[in-house]
């Protein structure tokens, strides 16, 4: 190249330097393959403060390693540039949200990268995203973040910031849950892998130490690149609603508690009744020396103190209130555990008891001994059924299955069934259909634990074609129920 040409290439480099590096409104710098700052214009050292002998890790984030996801060790393997969001840090440690836009520079053309530029931008200077932010986001009346790949929170709108703080900058697991790693059941992790949106429900601590329940909807961010680069959260706290879900779980427990200490009393009194006419008959047959007029009323005696025992035991056991001692269950094993309990009684009567369970059903979160107490008074009740419809061909079936998110027990029969005016009352009053040999609290009881669970007992049944009982066990409330008892 000619001498003249050379000269005005420099003077045009020079030129560029001076009034096109330098006067940039951006921050601008140059990078190595080394992480190291080669170059950066005045706005850059002004923002950043002195760059030089510094990796770009270093004055970005403050930190003495690497990013675990470094956009510029990709633009040196791939050559392709690379736009993205991220929190980053001035030279006075005040973290902000940026853009910064990487663009590889070659001094051979067609070449490996040499260096990368990188021009960095607070997203927050200009106008047109401050409208958006403060309408759009900010002023939206749940909780938003944005999370980037490290799980750090980029922003945080008004609604989030009052309930868990000034965070920016702050691992999300740290700031939700005042936690030192990852949560073990992370919707973001999810949308990260997969880029799709996820739901669950969640607890959490705000800045006040108040516990929090919170409904989470995480959906992919993507700036330019198909690969995820941020992910946003939109929770709704529910913590009031929880609330009252417990709060009408209780009063349904405790009305219920109300409607049987009627019926209790009503029974105390027939058990009173049949006590004082076992007394009289013994009375009246001392007097005339009649030994079968004893005999009778000793027995009158026995079976209504049988009763009282009996009754006495079921109704502290229905009253007791208590959370249900929850532990990982296989569903199958507590009905397999069943059937073997009761098959010979069954077999006796010439009752088919059989289990009808869905292989490689997930395990829940159950009070084992709470839904063995279900199980047995409900198969309990079905053989009676049976034994009351003296048909052929009578049997007991238990199934287990998940049904749109729930985990379902049944029992079914082919005994006796009930009408419509027998049906609408065991639930509800101190009722039994086997005279003197029930207290009525079986059914009871047996309510009680499922809404213990957050569930619900349903039934159906036909005047002698038989009955289905069906336990159902929302698994999102199960394990909301899990995490509390931990």
């Amino acid at each position: 190249m000619p001498k003249r040409k050379m000269e005005k290439s420099k003077a045009l480099t020079q030129l560029l330097y001076g009034q096109f590096f330098q006067q940039l409104p951006f921050n601008v710098a140059i990078i190595d393959r080394d992480y190291n700052i080669i170059e950066a214009n005045d706005n850059f050292t002004r923002y950043f403060g002195d760059w030089h002998n510094r990796k770009c890790f270093s004055v970005y984030k403050k930190q003495d390693k690497p990013c675990s996801v470094c956009t510029q060790k990709e633009i040196f393997e791939d050559g392709r540039t690379r736009v993205v969001d991220t929190v980053v840090a001035d030279k006075d440690s005040r973290w902000a949200h940026h853009v910064i836009q990487s663009a590889p520079l070659r001094l051979t053309p067609g070449g490996p990268v040499d260096y990368i530029l990188e021009i960095t931008s607070v997203v927050t200077d200009t106008n047109q995203w401050q409208q958006e932010y403060n309408v759009l986001f900010d002023r939206v009346p749940c909780y938003i973040t944005v999370i980037d790949e490290e799980y750090r929170i980029v922003r945080a709108n008004e609604s989030f910031r009052e309930r868990f703080g000034d965070v920016l900058g702050q691992y999300c697991y740290k700031v939700y849950k005042r936690r030192d790693k990852q949560c073990p059941r992370c919707p973001a992790a999810r949308t990260f892998k997969d880029s799709k949106i996820h739901q669950s429900e969640q607890s959490g601590i705000g800045k006040d130490g108040k516990k929090i329940d919170y409904a989470v909807m995480t959906s992919p961010l993507v700036r330019g690149e198909e690969r995820v680069a941020h992910v946003i959260e939109i929770s709704t706290d529910v913590t009031q609603i929880k609330k009252l879900e417990k709060e009408v779980l209780e009063a349904e427990r405790l009305a219920a508690v109300g409607q049987t200490v009627a019926g209790l009393a009503h029974s105390i009194k027939n058990i009173l009744m049949g006590l004082e006419g076992g007394k009289y008959m013994i009375s009246l047959g001392l007097k005339k020396d009649d030994r079968s007029m004893i005999d009778r009323g000793s027995d009158m005696l026995d079976r209504n103190f049988d009763k009282t025992t009996t009754l006495v035991k079921d109704f502290l056991s229905f009253s007791k209130g208590r959370l249900p001692q929850l532990k990982m269950t296989d569903p199958n094993a507590l009905v397999e555990e069943i059937v073997d309990l009761y098959k010979d009684i069954a077999g006796v009567s010439n009752i088919e008891l059989k289990a009808r369970l869905k292989p490689k059903i997930s395990p829940a979160p159950l009070d084992p001994d709470a839904i063995h107490t279900c199980l047995t008074n409900l198969v309990s009740n079905a053989i009676d059924a049976c034994l009351m419809g003296q048909q052929k061909g009578s049997e007991v079936v238990i199934s287990t299955r998940d049904e749109k998110g729930k985990l379902v027990f049944e029992v079914s029969d082919n005994g006796s069934g009930m009408d419509y005016e027998i049906k609408k009352k065991i639930f509800t009053t101190f009722f039994t259909t086997k005279g003197g040999g029930g207290t009525g609290l079986g059914l009871l009881t047996t309510r009680k634990l499922v809404q213990e669970h957050g569930g619900k007992i349903v039934v159906e049944s036909q005047k002698g074609k038989g009955s289905r009982f069906r336990m159902e066990f929302p698994r999102k409330r199960l394990e909301m129920l899990y995490r509390e008892s931990e």
